[in-house]
């Protein structure tokens, strides 16, 4: 038995993707559980993934309330950055602004079912591509802080998807017949003059392999809250996904701070 206040899991740019579930100074490798039986067992606990108190009920991605309204990892930028004020020194933390919006930031077109444009530090290339489940990603901007990044996003979303159906990416195993370098050349023309300075230069294209063994032909998003317990034997981890043959999946990132125990 492995007892967590869930997190989302660590990753690993290996093929494929190595996937490790951390709860203090215990670890559990994901990736050895595929084909196995487990059964998850929410307790009913909660704890904010800042401050740690025990409560009712949390915000975002497992904040209580009063570090949901304070907390800089949970600030409106988070979800918007082109709506980050750091640049002018307007922030609920400047230090942890230094070191996570007033730092160089990539835009980039993304191909998980479909092709999407996204905004990530640089601190989190890879990571942030894998959680969203990606196949294909390339470079297309590069900007000394957050807002400028996110920005160009807006400027780019009236002509490309931001978003991801999380259905139709984790039953997506090829990546569709998208030419990114295309693509790239594409959104450079759309952009705003005063934009295309920031243009990146890297063509490379990052692809990634996910452990999926098989898929089931549908599948039903868990949620903890109406369904504390249930069992399956895990078949795919993609994104911050577990998939089972019975076709439930549980987004781990969504359920941070529910305290758990997974049997195997």
């Amino acid at each position: 038995m492995f007892e967590a206040v869930l997190r989302k899991m660590k990753v690993q740019d290996q093929r494929p993707v190595h996937y490790v579930l951390e709860s203090g100074d215990v670890a559990i490798d994901v990736n050895d559980l595929l084909n196995h039986q487990i059964t998850f067992e929410h307790t009913g606990d909660k704890y904010c993934v800042k401050c740690g108190a025990k409560v009712n009920k949390l915000y975002g991605e497992g904040f209580c309330y009063k570090c949901f309204i304070t907390a800089p990892e949970a600030d409106v930028c988070i979800i918007h950055p082109e709506k980050c004020q750091a640049h002018l020194g307007i922030s609920r933390d400047m230090e942890w602004s230094k070191q996570n919006c007033l730092i160089d930031h990539f835009v980039y077109l993304a191909v998980t079912d479909h092709l999407k444009v996204g905004v990530t530090r640089l601190n989190q290339v890879p990571n942030r591509w894998i959680d969203q489940g990606a196949l294909k990603v390339i470079k297309l901007a590069r900007t000394p802080y957050r807002q400028l990044a996110g920005l160009i996003e807006v400027d780019l979303k009236q002509y490309f998807s931001d978003k991801t159906n999380w259905k139709r990416m984790l039953l997506t195993t090829e990546p569709p017949d998208i030419d990114l370098i295309e693509q790239k050349r594409k959104a450079a023309t759309l952009l705003k003059p005063e934009f295309r300075q920031y243009l990146e230069l890297d063509n490379t294209i990052y692809s990634f392999e996910y452990p999926v063994l098989y898929l089931p032909e549908k599948i039903t998003s868990v949620n903890l809250d109406k369904t504390p317990g249930f069992s399956g034997k895990l078949i795919g981890i993609k994104g911050q996904y577990l998939i089972f043959d019975n076709g439930l999946v549980i987004n781990i990132r969504k359920f941070s701070g529910y305290f758990v125990k997974i049997y195997t």
